[in-house]
């Protein structure tokens, strides 16, 4: 694979029309293969100028006569990067939707994603509930159940989850999430009921039973979010597709 081109991975998932949906694609992020699938979290840019922002891959497909590659994203800022800017009534965890998600050339998202996120301080940085020692009680089992049945309707990731661990991807490449309000409220209530509880019975089956969530990274960062606004300039940037 060249380093600045991008490639399918995995077979496809769906046929419409003349275009042809997809789970997962493959880029160079800093001269470093990575893989990003449907329902994945991770930083952009979408100009030079811009502030750091967490895009939400939802939809990939190909459209067959112009063979072109497209995504379609939902994208989340922090309350301070918006045109309201940020409020009292704004969480430290919080992050607000832009209202219409964006489509762009697959080539385009690539050249967006960003890997320097230093300066990116926000959301919480809960140390994990289950234990490293007791991630073969169905850990990551437990997430790829979540990600099939709350994210894309039920699709199988199996043959995406092997092929990022094929190419070396560690946990640390997916330790961002978002999610809604009552979701995160249900998590800090978790983490709260299990803080004094003793580490064999934090299993991943009695963290979902209390309404928290199955994560595999070493130092999940969590945020929310429960708004959404109108961007004013995302329309015109030219790597913005409306036409698809």
């Amino acid at each position: 694979m060249e380093p600045n081109s991008v490639q399918w991975v995995g077979s496809p998932c769906g046929l419409h029309g003349p275009y042809i949906f997809y789970k997962a694609f493959q880029f160079h992020l800093e001269g470093r293969p990575r893989i990003l699938s449907l329902g994945d979290f991770f930083f952009v840019r979408c100009k030079p100028e811009d502030p750091i922002c967490i895009a939400e891959l939802q939809l990939l497909w190909e459209e067959r006569t112009t063979r072109q590659l497209l995504s379609s994203s939902k994208l989340y800022f922090l309350p301070e990067d918006t045109p309201q800017g940020r409020n009292s009534d704004h969480g430290e965890d919080e992050v607000i939707a832009v209202s219409e998600k964006v489509t762009v050339k697959l080539e385009d998202l690539a050249k967006w994603a960003h890997s320097d996120f230093s300066k990116w301080k926000c959301g919480l940085r809960a140390d994990p509930v289950i234990p490293m020692e007791l991630g073969k009680n169905g850990q990551k089992e437990a997430l790829m159940r979540y990600r099939q049945s709350t994210l894309n309707s039920g699709l199988n990731f199996k043959d995406i989850l092997k092929e990022k661990a094929d190419l070396g991807e560690d946990d640390e490449d997916s330790n961002l999430l978002i999610l809604s309000y009552p979701q995160y409220c249900r998590y800090r209530s978790m983490l709260k009921r299990v803080q004094d509880k003793p580490s064999s019975i934090l299993t991943d089956q009695f963290i979902l039973a209390l309404g928290g969530i199955a994560v595999i990274s070493k130092n999940p960062q969590i945020l929310y979010c429960r708004d959404t606004f109108d961007h004013p300039t995302l329309i015109e940037n030219e790597s913005v597709c409306d036409e698809f």
